[in-house]
Parts: structure tokens; C-alpha cells; sequence
């Protein structure tokens, strides 16, 4: 697996998590577009 893969798995994993605490009532919307917004720059970088 290359580095690429490693972040966009790892991405995908955290998406995934907010995704889950969204719909389970853990986190407001704006909580969880703040995060994926992070991870998004975390990928961004990550791949660069």
C-alpha cells in the first residue's frame, strides 16, 4: 500500500466515524462539517 492509500483510508475511517456520531446524536451538523472539514485538509496534506 502507498502513502496515498494509507491517507485516503484513514480519511475514509474518520469520515465514516463522523458520519456515525452525526446520526447517532452525538455531534450537531456544524460540529461535523468543522471535522470533516479537517480531515479534508489532513488528506489534502497528506497527499501532497
Amino acid at each position: 500500500m502507498t502513502d496515498t492509500d494509507d491517507a485516503v483510508e484513514k480519511f475514509l475511517r474518520e469520515a465514516d466515524t463522523v458520519f456515525g456520531e452525526y446520526d447517532d446524536g452525538y455531534m450537531d451538523a456544524d460540529a461535523a462539517l468543522r471535522r470533516l472539514r479537517t480531515e479534508i485538509e489532513n488528506l489534502e496534506e497528506s497527499t501532497e
